[in-house]
């Protein structure tokens, strides 16, 4: 009797060590955002090792199940609902970009799950509010708009916006619009182009023509890369500016002899400030891996996963999807590392800082 007793005590234990909360991440490991999503969930995943390193929550580890979309919304769907029904994810969790994570918000709504720190800045998943989104990252409509002004600051009067034509695309022109209002100016030209089969050859040398002294190109590295390449092949000494969604060092790579002098914007602290907390923390922890740097890209992915670990945490000894929700609709003020997050049911923003960098000589971020 004892005997038996002490192997269902072991047996116990050994199921409480091995239990997972299983998180989701569907994204696009390969295809043309595939640099900074490697790079978000590498910063993602410094943190969740830390915690699980720490026993877990509650004893419990988690466990990021990610799966590749390809960058195609229509698989990025397929996968959130394979985990959502197959994996019973308690949460999905970094999903990348716009159209996906549209395409990903009727599976939300059916099976009440919530999706965390989704690595884009749409305006549409901010407002109205999605009861089962929440952000942790200013909107690419401020980028935009912040990155206007500061090219009308520094003296350029003939600026051009360069954009894909998606959801992604059309929401960050309108925060350029607000920009350029707030400026007193008009865009040289607005250009679009298709995301599946980007096509600069005629785009190029009509901006060229222009005379154009500042491109805001907004898209996915690979196409800024190929589209910068095309207007410097026209002759067209532009200078450029992206957003956030290339803050990677991946990208940089991408751009190859073309990225020194580009504008990226930013929205968490510089990467390499141990003055700010978040900095500091990720810093230590990366070094630890062996890794030589944090990068922008995977300060979003740490920030995302401290305030999904904080949520499963207030979500109690065994997290469920409801319980999660209720969590982060009460987080209010999390102090993430020199930033504060709340969430409410009527604000799923999180956080609102934009900030501009510069890809130096070095090929690193300047600020």
């Amino acid at each position: 009797m004892k005997k038996l007793l002490c192997v269902l005590a072991l047996s116990s234990l050994a199921a409480t060590a091995a239990a997972q909360i299983v998180i989701g991440q569907t994204a696009g490991f390969s295809g043309p955002a595939a640099a900074g999503v490697k790079e978000t969930t590498d910063g993602a995943k410094l943190y969740i090792d830390s915690v699980n390193a720490r026993g877990g929550i509650n004893g419990q580890s988690i466990e990021l199940v990610s799966v590749d979309d390809k960058f195609d919304p229509k698989l990025a769907a397929e996968n959130a609902k394979k985990l959502i029904t197959e994996k019973n994810v308690v949460a999905l969790f970094l999903v990348r970009g716009t159209p996906h994570t549209q395409a990903i918000a009727p599976l939300l709504a059916e099976y009440r799950v919530p999706l965390i720190a989704p690595s884009t800045g749409a305006m549409v998943l901010h407002k109205p509010v999605n009861p089962y989104i929440f952000n942790v990252r200013a909107t690419y409509q401020r980028e935009a708009e912040r990155a206007i002004r500061h090219l009308s600051l520094i003296g350029m009067e003939r600026i051009a916006v360069l954009h894909v034509d998606d959801s992604f695309g059309t929401d960050a022109v309108v925060g350029a619009a607000s920009g350029f209002i707030a400026v007193g100016k008009q865009p040289v030209a607005i250009e679009k182009f298709d995301r599946a089969k980007p096509d600069f050859s005629a785009i190029a040398p009509k901006l060229a023509k222009q005379n154009v002294q500042a491109v805001l190109f907004i898209a996915a590295g690979a196409a800024v890369a190929e589209g910068t390449k095309a207007l410097r092949d026209a002759g067209s000494p532009a200078q450029i500016v992206t957003l956030s969604n290339n803050s990677s060092s991946g990208f940089i790579a991408q751009m190859g002899d073309n990225a020194r002098g580009v504008i990226v914007t930013q929205v968490f602290p510089y990467e390499r400030s141990i003055a700010s907390p978040i900095v500091k923390e990720a810093t230590e922890f990366a070094k630890a891996k062996g890794l030589e740097a944090m990068t922008p890209a995977m300060m979003e992915g740490y920030a995302g996963a401290k305030v999904l670990v904080e949520g499963l945490r207030r979500a109690g000894g065994t997290p469920t999807r409801d319980k999660l929700l209720n969590a982060l609709n009460n987080m209010h003020k999390y102090d993430i590392g020199g930033m504060e997050v709340s969430f409410s049911t009527t604000d799923h923003t999180g956080l609102d800082f934009a900030d501009l960098s510069i890809i130096g000589p070095d090929g690193k971020f300047r600020r």
